[in-house]
């Protein structure tokens, strides 16, 4: 795949110290030629699948799947709507999958997916997978973890520091594939980026062990982004790694 100039991508995933296989999925896309890179930019997608050994992975590579194929085949005018399509049409592959392999009743995934476009960030997120943003050495969480917890932070029942250390924080409240219905947030209005920014997505086997200022901490080093990925990971496993750890990491040049 054509990497087109002015970023810098990594995309790295770990089974971590516990697990035996890998749940989580990552993507990236960019259309071959210039004038589609033009009206579609660059696309990233993490998931973290659930329900079991077989479950989970299937989960997850069919949201990353679906995305990738729902937005590649948009017609580029509207990235944001292609966001939301790519999610409802993993929804129904998961739906689907299930009816076809009964056994895995129940599987599902958290998925955030966002786009680059000219500037613009678009993205569509569902569960507790997390996208950041990273600009003058300041970092910041964008989705907000659809959760038990991330409700009761919400409602001012508990601080988000309590809530990063809390024993039932990996109850997800929204997922795909697994509810009737899909609950997503796609904010309408896309951010504008800068040069030097950098984009983060990653999976609650990376943000449950290591901190926002440690992954602040990891890029802003004089590292390339792989380097900083590798590292984040390798904090994790040093932590334990009870769960897959997933990282996509996006620096605009």
């Amino acid at each position: 795949m054509k990497i087109h100039p002015g970023i810098e991508v990594s995309s790295q995933s770990d089974v971590g110290c516990v697990r035996l296989n890998n749940e989580d999925s990552v993507g990236y896309w960019e259309p071959d030629n210039d004038r589609d890179f033009q009206r579609k930019g660059r696309l990233a997608v993490v998931a973290d699948g659930m329900g079991g050994y077989e479950g989970g992975q299937e989960a997850s590579r069919l949201a990353v799947e679906s995305m990738v194929a729902a937005y590649r085949e948009s017609s580029g005018d509207d990235p944001r709507g292609a966001l939301i399509d790519g999610l409802r049409s993993a929804h129904d592959e998961i739906h689907k999958y299930t009816i076809e392999h009964p056994e895995l009743r129940g599987m599902g995934t958290t998925c955030t997916a966002a786009a680059i476009v000219n500037d613009f960030l678009f993205y569509v997120h569902v569960g507790d997978t997390r996208l950041y943003a990273i600009r003058n050495g300041q970092i910041r969480r964008i989705t907000r973890d659809h959760s038990y917890v991330g409700q009761l932070v919400q409602a001012g029942m508990i601080t988000e520091a309590q809530a990063e250390v809390h024993p039932q924080r990996n109850i997800l409240t929204s997922a795909v594939g697994s509810n009737p219905d899909l609950v997503m947030d796609a904010p309408e209005k896309p951010e504008l980026l800068r040069a030097g920014d950098v984009i983060v997505i990653c999976s609650d086997g990376l943000w449950g062990q290591v901190r926002d200022a440690e992954i602040l901490d990891a890029i802003s080093k004089k590292n390339s982004v792989k380097q900083a990925g590798r590292e984040l990971i390798q904090l994790a496993r040093k932590r334990g790694g009870p769960d897959n750890i997933t990282v996509q990491i996006l620096r605009l040049q």
